[in-house]
């Protein structure tokens, strides 16, 4: 390996600073939505708000508003945090001395002496403002490119593959799959893809009769467009497309919300049934990944088009609420699983309780973490170029 290698490090560079720009972009707009999302319901329900940060770590630069939150950027560009009156650190943990030193005052405005009730709404709206961004942002691009409709009819059949177990032959229209109708080829490949080794009940039309199928999709390694494997089910039918067969249905403001929610909905259940998928044994964790992933996909989708990434920008807030939602201690979910079993007793749990409770989740994120770098450098490692 000599000075051969030079220009294409050239371009890997400059591919990894283009990707690092499309990942700060993705991932500033998802956390800013977040937490906003936090802050507005707090200043709703009259909580004082001491810090708004983009980031962690040391502040890069940042200023003060009005009613004296600090808001800044800081140097670690994986995630943020809102930090309310009354809380030690950015996880909302309280701050027993200072709680200790409250004036009567001051407890009306600290997040920790709010009822349950105030406490969920605030924790829940973060992730709540990650939906609502991805509906906004469907319904936006619904709106500008319309509803796109292609007919989901199968053209061919792979020999040896499920399509041709199940009996599909050229020329069915896929009508409904486990009794949900199927409007185009992209609603089955969605459902197919997260199916591997499932029975699915498919009704396709043909030669103007219903014929009800059962179809097993097989779990394969498929490349998409950018040259990254995804392991996923497939049935082996193919979609040959001409051009004037992808139509473009232009949509009202409400079709396009309709479309907003569906398509976020769509994408919690995917993330819903892949995970329970791999905690039932049916699916590898090896396609989960972390913020080098993410920073790659970012690259890619954004060598496309601006539209294009910011759709992807839907994709990865409806994933950061997700996984906030999760009852982990340190997460939003963590915090509403707390509230929750202080309303079924009447009182919160120990401090050490807490204590405890917290630890487990930062070793449960932190062991996250680890392992979606894991399988994060596997990936950079394949794309590495060769000598």
């Amino acid at each position: 390996m000599g000075l051969e290698i030079l220009p294409s490090m050239g371009a890997w560079g400059f591919s990894i600073l283009y990707a690092l720009a499309a990942f700060l972009f993705v991932l500033t707009i998802v956390v800013f939505i977040h937490e906003l999302g936090h802050f507005l319901v707090a200043r709703w329900y009259g909580v004082r708000v001491l810090v708004f940060s983009i980031g962690f770590g040391p502040e890069l630069f940042g200023f003060n508003d009005r009613y004296g939150t600090r808001w800044k950027v800081s140097a670690i560009p994986l995630g943020g945090y809102v930090k309310f009156f009354g809380d030690e650190n950015a996880a909302s943990v309280p701050d027993q001395a200072a709680i200790a030193t409250m004036s009567e005052a001051d407890r009306k405005v600290s997040f920790i002496h709010q009822k349950v009730g105030p406490r969920a709404a605030i924790v829940v709206a973060g992730p709540m403002a990650n939906f609502v961004l991805a509906i906004l942002i469907f319904a936006a691009a619904a709106m500008i490119y319309g509803r796109q409709s292609t007919l989901p009819r199968v053209d061919t059949v792979q020999p040896n593959s499920a399509a041709m177990a199940a009996g599909f032959q050229p020329g069915d229209v896929v009508q409904s799959i486990n009794g949900r109708s199927i409007r185009s080829f992209a609603d089955m490949q969605r459902i197919v893809s997260f199916s591997a080794g499932e029975e699915l009940a498919v009704v396709v039309e043909r030669a103007g009769k219903q014929v009800a199928l059962t179809a097993v999709p097989a779990l394969q390694d498929v490349k998409d467009n950018f040259g990254n494997t995804h392991r996923m089910g497939v049935l082996g039918i193919t979609r040959s497309l001409a051009a004037d067969e992808v139509r473009f249905e232009r949509v009202g403001f409400l079709t396009a919300v309709g479309i907003g929610f569906t398509e976020t909905w769509a994408l919690i259940e995917q993330t819903m049934t892949y995970i329970w998928r791999i905690f039932a044994g049916r699916a590898s964790a090896d396609q989960l990944g972390g913020p080098i992933m993410i920073a790659q996909m970012s690259g890619q989708v954004a060598s496309v088009s601006f539209s294009l990434l910011v759709q992807f920008v839907a994709m990865i807030s409806v994933s950061i609420g997700m996984l906030n939602l999760f009852p982990v201690p340190l997460l939003d979910g963590g915090h509403l699983l707390f509230y929750s079993i202080e309303a079924a007793r009447g009182r919160p749990l120990s401090e050490r309780a807490q204590e405890y409770g917290f630890r487990i989740g930062m070793a449960l994120v932190l062991m996250l973490m680890v392992f979606a770098t894991y399988n994060d450098i596997g990936r950079l490692a394949a794309l590495w170029p060769k000598s």
